[in-house]
């Protein structure tokens, strides 16, 4: 499979053009394995998805701005994804991968409740921190992005739960709720992950983890404790 002459932003398709994306295939003959073409033209549809969900909202993100970015023709657009909801929920999918990958990885490197946790907030935060436009598309727009795309969302949120669930009982040793404590340490995370990204305030997102893990470790009450006259 090779691109169309022509594919992307006009003449962008041409050797050797400046306007050439770094990671766009060279159009015409080029001897590549057509499965390594298909899935290079995948990931550049993905990245555009992002981008383009970024700068323009999933409500005025359309099929054209996504193949203007990402350096395709229509046709191998519509050879991937059935449309841009499948598309976005495709790059959803795929940024939600790979930042379990890198909260799980650092998660596993510690031995303790506390330190796991630390070490799980601080890596989601930087993972979010370090491309703004995925995390604009995961937290932001993908509650614009309708019905599936909030499941998916809600799904997501319930994996970390569960996470944080498996060691609720040495991080907050009075709990007697652990899956609804787990499901408040995770929505007040998302929440102030929410704000600051709508507020285009990203950076501050990795110096946060400290503070929400002291918030986190104030759940630590009895409830007869918050009984009236007590």
């Amino acid at each position: 499979m090779t691109e169309p002459a022509g594919a992307g932003r006009g003449q962008a398709g041409r050797v050797g053009d400046s306007t050439r994306r770094p990671d766009q295939l060279p159009s015409g003959r080029h001897g590549l394995l057509r499965s390594f073409v298909a899935a290079n033209q995948r990931e550049r549809i993905l990245s555009a998805v992002a981008q383009a969900t970024a700068e323009l909202g999933y409500a005025e993100m359309s099929v054209e701005a996504v193949i203007t970015r990402a350096g395709v023709s229509r046709r191998t657009f519509y050879e991937h994804f059935k449309n841009k909801e499948d598309a976005f929920l495709a790059a959803y999918d795929a940024a939600v991968r790979a930042v379990v990958r890198q909260v799980r990885r650092a998660y596993l490197q510690e031995t303790t409740a506390q330190a796991r946790l630390r070490a799980g907030i601080g890596a989601f935060l930087q993972f979010l921190a370090s491309d703004p436009e995925l995390a604009r598309m995961c937290i932001v727009e993908v509650l614009a992005a309708g019905p599936r795309a909030i499941a998916r969302r809600n799904e997501t949120m319930r994996m970390f739960a569960e996470i944080i669930e498996d060691n609720i009982h040495e991080l907050v040793p009075s709990c007697r709720r652990p899956p609804l404590t787990a499901e408040t340490i995770v929505g007040g995370i998302h929440e102030a992950v929410f704000s600051r990204i709508l507020a285009g305030r990203i950076d501050e997102l990795p110096g946060l983890a400290d503070d929400l893990l002291v918030a986190i470790l104030m759940l630590d009450v009895d409830r007869q404790e918050l009984s009236p006259g007590r």
